[in-house]
């Protein structure tokens, strides 16, 4: 994969991840505030002031994520993002950090 085309999917990653922690909280389902700032999306828990980060590593053509729980590296494998440790899926992870996080059942698509 080139860089741009590495770029342009990290940056539809975020916003899809973006998108999704706000419909979420439009649907009453977690109170989150999404922030960005470039490659860096910051997702906060209200209730506890928690943080998860997610942000994308262009040298190395990885996203990576911040949660309590931990580091986590993914890279792209066929259409996915796979944990270069134990080869889950980012979102399916994501989802599991964010239920931990935000003390509500969360499941991102």
């Amino acid at each position: 994969m080139t860089e741009s085309e590495f770029l342009d999917l990290a940056e539809s990653t975020l916003d899809r991840i973006e998108s999704a922690f706000d419909r979420l909280f439009e649907q009453d389902v977690v109170d989150v505030e999404c922030k960005r700032s470039g490659n860096v999306l910051e997702i906060e828990f209200v209730d506890n002031g928690s943080k998860i980060i997610v942000n994308s590593q262009a040298p190395l053509q990885e996203m990576w994520i911040a949660a309590r729980s931990g580091g986590f590296h993914y890279k792209r494998v066929g259409d996915e993002w796979r944990n270069t440790r134990d080869d889950s899926e980012l979102f399916a992870s994501l989802s599991q950090y964010a239920t931990e996080q935000g003390g509500a059942p969360v499941k991102l698509d």
